[in-house]
């Protein structure tokens, strides 16, 4: 797997087609990477002792690393130069 943690990643198929992010979790047996603010699910939890607290939570769940593309800054920034100079 060519992408790692702290890779800006953008999505290129599914629902969240286009949006990019930072990856905080790679999960190499699964061939999936966890993408900060992609594909948010809801967590329902029930406190644990008294002192915790219940609740419905968004959470990042996995999506294949087959769905993102590998972000360079670099070349972005020249790409996005070349086109505003035509």
């Amino acid at each position: 797997m060519k992408i790692k943690v702290n890779d800006n990643v953008l999505v290129i198929a599914g629902s969240y087609k286009g949006k990019s992010g930072k990856v905080i979790k790679t999960l190499k047996n699964e061939n999936k990477v966890v993408v900060e603010g992609i594909n948010i699910s809801k967590r329902h939890t029930k406190p644990r002792t008294n002192n915790d607290k219940g609740g419905i939570f968004d959470i990042e769940m996995p999506i294949h690393v087959s769905d993102v593309k590998k972000v360079d800054e670099e070349k972005k920034a020249k790409k996005s130069t070349k086109k505003a100079s035509k």
